[in-house]
């Protein structure tokens, strides 16, 4: 299995920069004391986790000193928040923007899943720390990282009943189908390895032809 081949040496990733993606990562943070300790924390985070995680060691990973990180940010937990809201937002990006192209519903799908692969391969890190640390967030930001997932729910569930409704798809049911595409993006941010033998887009094609079988489309 491609998890298995790939997972190979993921130990060896810990500390590794996160794959180039379409775009620089966190540049909407300002100022870039902010963005550095923002990335430093995506990096602790992914390696050892939110609760294992300190601010001392965000801070030190910084190159900053522990006071340092309180001018910028209130609390570990809005940290967290900053970077689960930011990448929340992108990845609905991602999605919608293979969702609203011109194509039928069998090249949208193909679109958002492969996009969407390649965001989790590329940006890793982020991903991991935004996919899979989703019960430590207060509840307020907890029902407001919800609420974009479902929106992200609701765009892969419009292309699968577009693709029903155009007769291209054969998907008898649409919301645990759509449920198992979205979840076979996200673990791509799980196992993925930078030193592995395949790109981001080589993950990406390979997932948008399997989920294309998984919906029988016809192409």
């Amino acid at each position: 299995m491609a998890a298995a081949e790939e997972t190979t040496g993921a130990e060896e990733t810990t500390g590794v920069h996160e794959a180039t993606c379409e775009e620089a990562p966190w540049a909407e943070v300002t100022p870039e004391a902010a963005r550095k300790l923002l990335v430093a924390a995506v990096e602790a985070f992914a390696e050892r986790g939110y609760h294992a995680t300190t601010t001392r060691d965000i801070a030190g990973r910084a190159g900053m000193s522990p006071a340092a990180l309180y001018i910028h940010y209130k609390t570990k937990e809005e940290l967290l928040h900053r970077i689960s809201r930011i990448g929340h937002d992108r990845a609905l990006e991602v999605l919608s923007a293979a969702s609203e192209r011109d194509g039928t519903p069998t090249e949208r799908l193909a679109d958002a899943v492969s996009s969407f692969v390649r965001w989790h391969a590329g940006r890793h890190d982020t991903a991991r720390v935004v996919q899979y640390e989703l019960d430590a967030p207060s509840a307020e930001h907890r029902t407001e990282i919800v609420g974009l997932r479902r929106r992200s729910d609701a765009v892969v569930r419009g292309i699968l009943r577009d693709g029903v409704a155009a007769g291209e798809f054969d998907v008898p049911d649409v919301p645990g189908t759509t449920l198992a595409v979205l979840s076979l993006c996200i673990d791509v941010a799980r196992w993925f390895n930078v030193r592995g033998s395949r790109t981001p887009e080589e993950v990406g094609a390979l997932y948008a032809d399997l989920v294309l079988r998984m919906v029988s489309a016809r192409k």
